[in-house]
């Protein structure tokens, strides 16, 4: 899923405040980005939210922001905070262990 170099590549990093843990969040999120062709991760926090890294094209990009406002059906998504960041230059889309 690496996007070839040349091609415009962007990072956003969100976190996801709300009732979004236990209602298929991060797998919905790994889904969504390999159909968007988005490399990153997610994972649950501490406090309760979820925060994933998408990197990819602007708009497939854009798109995976825009879903994280709504989440999966089940997610009561409250508030979004969205960082930009330096591409890393990912492949792949995982979901990562939380860091408790």
């Amino acid at each position: 899923m690496a996007i070839p170099y040349g091609r415009r590549v962007i990072r956003r990093r969100v976190v996801v405040t709300g009732d979004v843990q236990g209602v298929f969040f991060r797998d919905t999120c790994r889904r969504v980005a390999s159909e968007l062709r988005v490399s990153g991760w997610v994972r649950n926090l501490p406090d309760g939210s979820v925060e994933a890294a998408f990197e990819g094209s602007p708009d497939a990009v854009a798109r995976l922001v825009e879903w994280a406002y709504r989440g999966p059906r089940t997610a009561q998504v409250d508030q979004v905070d969205v960082y930009d960041e330096e591409p890393e230059r990912l492949t792949g889309f995982e979901i990562r262990s939380s860091p408790y």
